[in-house]
């Protein structure tokens, strides 16, 4: 295993079979629903080369996809949820990102620069994007569908402990989606990136990733070396909600 949960705030397990056949299950299903004109259309971002598909993979209620179980050795480290959602079907293309024709200047520079870091479920809302916790996730589990070093995911090791105590003293014992964190957030991820060096995470299908909630994290830039099968890098991930006030919790 690489990464250490509780001090970096990430894990990547070792191939596993179990986790290996979900992902070749997958990867079928996958290539077919990126392939087909509609579904394409209402996923592809930054000049078509990210296709977002949240909640585009058909697995069922219990992880499952085609029949094959969604099982691994990240589940001895999560809470697993009564019901699991459609998983997100990430695909990122050469080239990217490019940018889109309503993305600002900064806003695509920052997804150069700094990989587009985020801590997922904090959503800007209205017109003055203001950050709310909107997505109460648990946990995020990245299973690889095909073998690619392209687009890396892209970590900042310890950054859960920076950012969850800066959300915690700033939302106390309110209710976390009522609570504007823009400030606080944009304070805490530039004290990330002051002091923390991020890093490449690169897996295989067979492996899985684990993330803490509270960890920054983003998709690193298609470089020239960077190789992928025909259809892009494939990743799966999982983010099941918990309840607000838990979000909270280291």
């Amino acid at each position: 295993m690489v990464g250490d949960l509780e001090t970096e705030g990430f894990a990547v397990f070792d191939p596993d079979e179990a986790t290996l056949t979900w992902a070749a299950a997958a990867l079928e299903v996958a290539k077919k629903l990126a392939a087909d004109q509609d579904i394409q259309n209402a996923n592809l971002r930054h000049g078509k080369t990210w296709f977002v598909g949240v909640d585009v993979l058909p697995n069922a209620s219990d992880g499952a996809i085609e029949g094959v179980p969604l099982k691994g050795p990240w589940q001895d480290h999560i809470e697993p949820p009564a019901q699991w959602h459609r998983a997100q079907l990430s695909i990122v293309y050469p080239g990217y990102p490019k940018q889109d024709v309503d993305e600002s200047e900064g806003n695509h520079r920052y997804r150069i620069t700094r990989f587009a870091a985020h801590v997922d479920g904090l959503l800007p809302m209205g017109p003055d994007r203001r950050r709310f916790m909107q997505e109460p996730h648990g946990f995020i589990l990245g299973l690889p569908l095909n073998q690619s070093n392209a687009a890396p995911l892209m970590v900042w090791p310890g950054s859960h402990k920076i950012m969850g105590q800066a959300f915690r003293a700033e939302i106390g014992n309110r209710d976390p989606k009522s609570v504007d964190i823009t400030e606080v957030y944009h304070a805490a991820r530039r004290k990330v990136f002051d002091r923390i060096t991020p890093r490449p995470v690169t897996a295989a299908p067979g492996q899985s990733i684990l993330l803490h909630r509270h960890l920054l994290h983003g998709v690193g830039v298609w470089g020239p070396q960077d190789t992928a099968p025909p259809e892009g890098r494939m990743i799966a991930y999982f983010r099941p909600e918990i309840a607000p006030s838990d979000w909270l919790e280291v």
